[in-house]
């Protein structure tokens, strides 16, 4: 396989945004970014009309310029160079042929494209350095001379012989007939009998479409329905013998539509935005349009639109046929296009005010508003290659009405009222009586079970009609041109994002870890803390968020942590002097014994085991009548956390908030705690546990104040503390004393007032 990309050059009379008269320039304008995206390099050549806007044209950059032998002429052609969203335009430059005011209709038109398929096929030789083309691929009957006159003409030279040519057929009607007169004087093949009996379609005349489909590698159309039925002389028009004889190299390839463009969730020329999980705007664009277009305003008629060209093969003998039975069984119905019918559409309109409205023009901002705010689209084509309009009505929650032909047959799945299933109405035949009984079909539906309305608006909506499937079809058929090329996607780089640096709520949990004062002072039991780590985690959380702390250190620096904590104690001790006043949930003889041992700690973090050993015998000594309680303490502590589950999950949840409270906020809460001593927070000796060493110190004259008042009632165990501290500091401190050896902190009851000062 070859790691070289695709290299694709697209022709085509007319590509969206710069000339679009009809479902050619929005597949030119849209398919080549598809294939950009799916792995290709794209160039799209167009003629350079007199009509492209200048904010274009003045962007435009010259690349080459040659002359291309047309006959016996020679005829100037430059190359102006475009790129937008990846893909390159290259424009077709000569003034003669295409400054003029529209791309077809002329006299001369069997000459002007001659040219233009010539010209692009001369100028694979001006491509911009390291592209080489390797599918030429061409659409309808303007670019259909090119794989005659690359395999006439051509073929021999180096560089154009890995070119290979595709042919994609948008509307087999449209076939570039044209007097064998032209043969020699333009075309200059009349000495070139295999050529002159492929392009012959009579005894007097040539056929361009005709030519393509004899000499291309590989043919396409618009969709799969439209490719078995052009073989049929029903629908092959006169071709259908060439297209069965080649039909190993006959596929058909859905057409899609520019998703971005057509997306009533981001549309801005409608009156309101809307999307599948809500519609409520879909209702304000169809009472919006009803206003502009003279119609009543009511919601309970269904509202009908048709934007198309006003032309036979859009059925509009059926409509003519049918709309006087539809108009007047209560179905609004609204027609914009233009055509050979425009004068039934205002008899109508004047025959049915308020009912019927017709728009004979071409406006694209009112086609968008049409397919936000009708509730169903009529569609009854004689035949469809493919049809774009059913898809974006579909797209806006507008339940097509259509014709079971090409691709309308492909892409619109008719209502089953069993099941529920579909995306719009469909009949068989070209008949008008089949056609109203589809629309009433529709509309019975839209009066009597709403519901099931909705739900097949929504499965409409959630129709896949992007140009991801059709880009990858494409590229299937070109890897099948060229075998020696890969095309498989590249998987997606997928970048880990580094990890962010956390906050000082974050860190806040891990910063007791590595704090010797705390752990050895009072190490928790190792049973309690392989029971329950997650629980108290949960509780202690809420607790330590009122005090932003530094961010944890690692245990091996002592000095700087050491540092670190006196900065920290001392600027919380500033700020706030009365909120650990609820610290007093000590015993007096406790106390008295762990301010000596918190002190040591912090002045000697190296000898931190011998000071815990001694502390934990002092306290074994001072607390022998309520060692006893130990157990029954830790029960009470398991089970008050039990019961306020939702006290620690929606205090963590505030952490952030209450964290940036100014400081009277917290000033304020201090002051009720040190009014209630009695009935502090479970989470405040927490709190004041997951101080530093020093903050203690500060505060131990307070707790040895109300100590009497602590011994009244038994503390939740202050062995919480060390179960929020990191698993090594834990691990460190477990040989300093047995849970035998452990005093049992006093618990306090919450108070209703104070759970809410924490809450706000």
């Amino acid at each position: 396989m070859s790691d070289k990309k695709m290299q694709v050059v697209f022709a085509s009379a007319e590509a969206a945004p710069f000339v679009k008269t009809g479902g050619l320039g929005d597949v030119a304008g849209s398919l080549p970014r598809a294939l950009v995206a799916a792995g290709a390099d794209v160039i799209v050549m167009v003629p350079k009309y007199g009509t492209i806007a200048s904010e274009y044209t003045d962007r435009m950059e010259h690349v080459a310029d040659f002359y291309v032998s047309l006959g016996w002429r020679n005829e100037y052609c430059g190359l102006e160079r475009l790129v937008i969203d990846g893909v390159t335009y290259l424009f077709i430059d000569n003034e003669r042929y295409f400054k003029r005011d529209y791309p077809y209709g002329f006299f001369d038109d069997g000459e002007r494209f001659a040219f233009f398929s010539k010209a692009v096929t001369e100028s694979l030789q001006h491509l911009p350095e390291g592209f080489q083309c390797d599918v030429l691929h061409c659409n309808d009957w303007h670019t259909a001379l090119a794989p005659v006159f690359l395999r006439e003409f051509y073929q021999g030279l180096p560089l154009y012989e890995r070119v290979k040519t595709v042919f994609s057929i948008h509307n087999i009607a449209f076939q570039g007939q044209y007097a064998d007169t032209i043969l020699n004087d333009i075309l200059g093949m009349a000495h070139i009998p295999n050529a002159a009996r492929q392009l012959r379609c009579d005894e007097h005349s040539i056929n361009y479409m005709q030519g393509a489909l004899d000499y291309s590698d590989a043919i396409t159309t618009v969709s799969p329905s439209y490719a078995w039925e052009i073989q049929t002389p029903e629908y092959g028009e006169g071709l259908d013998g060439i297209l069965r004889r080649r039909s190993n190299v006959l596929s058909g390839i859905l057409n899609g539509i520019d998703t971005d463009a057509w997306n009533p969730a981001t549309d801005p020329m409608i009156h309101a935005n809307y999307s599948a999980a809500d519609m409520s705007g879909k209702k304000a664009c169809k009472a919006a349009l009803q206003e502009e277009l003279g119609l009543e305003v009511r919601d309970d008629r269904p509202l009908m639109v048709m934007v198309t060209r006003l032309t036979r093969q859009k059925g509009m003998d059926l409509v003519t046929y049918a709309l006087d039975r539809i108009l007047s069984g209560g179905v609004q119905v609204a027609v914009l296009g233009t055509g050979d019918y425009e004068e039934p559409m205002r008899y109508f309109a004047n025959k049915y005010p308020g009912t019927c409205a017709a728009r004979i023009t071409f406006d694209n901002a009112l086609s968008h508003r049409m397919y936000a705010g009708a509730d169903m689209f009529l569609m009854p084509s004689l035949f469809e290659p493919c049809g774009l309009s059913q898809m974006i009505a579909m797209r806006y929650g507008t339940l097509p009405v259509v014709r079971e032909t090409g691709g309308l047959r492909d892409t619109v799945a008719p209502y089953n009222q069993f099941t529920g299933e579909g995306t719009g109405f469909t009949f068989a035949n070209f008949n008008g009586d089949e056609m109203g009984d589809a629309v009433f079909r529709g509309a019975r539906l839209y009066w009597d079970d709403h519901a099931a309305w909705d739900q097949l608006v929504q499965n409409a909506m959630a129709a896949d009609f992007s140009w991801v499937r059709s880009a990858d079809e494409y590229m299937n058929l070109y890897h099948n041109l060229h075998p020696e090329i890969d095309i498989t996607k590249p998987e997606p780089v997928v970048q880990e994002p580094e990890p962010a640096e956390p906050t000082a709520v974050e860190a806040e949990p891990a910063a007791p870890a590595p704090e010797p004062a705390v752990t050895e002072a009072e190490p928790a039991p190792k049973t309690e803390q392989a029971a329950e780590p997650a629980d108290d985690a949960k509780a202690e959380a809420p607790a330590k968020a009122e005090e932003p702390a530094p961010k944890a250190e690692p245990a091996t620096e002592p000095a700087k942590k050491t540092a670190a904590k006196k900065t920290t104690a001392s600027k919380t001790a500033a700020k706030k002097p009365a909120a650990r006043k609820t610290a007093a949930t000590k015993s007096t003889a406790t106390k008295a014994a762990e301010k000596p041992a918190a002190k040591a700690t912090a002045t000697k973090p190296a000898a931190s085991k011998a000071a815990a050993t001694k502390t934990t015998a002092a306290k074994a000594a001072a607390t022998k009548t309520t060692a006893a309680k130990a157990t029954a303490t830790k029960a009470t502590a398991a089970k008050t956390t039990a019961k306020k589950p939702s006290t620690a999950s929606a205090t963590k949840t505030a952490t952030k908030s209450t964290a940036t409270k100014a400081a009277p906020a917290k000033a304020a809460a201090a002051k009720t705690a040190a009014d209630k001593p009695a009935t502090a927070a479970v989470t405040a000796p927490k709190a004041a546990a997951a101080k530093t060493a020093p903050a203690k110190a500060s505060t131990s004259k307070t707790a040895t104040s109300s100590a009497a008042k602590a011994t009244a009632k038994p503390a939740a165990p202050k062995a919480t503390a060390a179960k929020a501290a990191a698993p090594k500091a834990a691990a460190q401190d477990s040989s300093a004393a047995t849970p035998a050896d452990k005093p049992a902190p006093k618990a306090k009851s919450v108070s209703a007032a104070k759970r809410t000062t924490r809450k706000r």
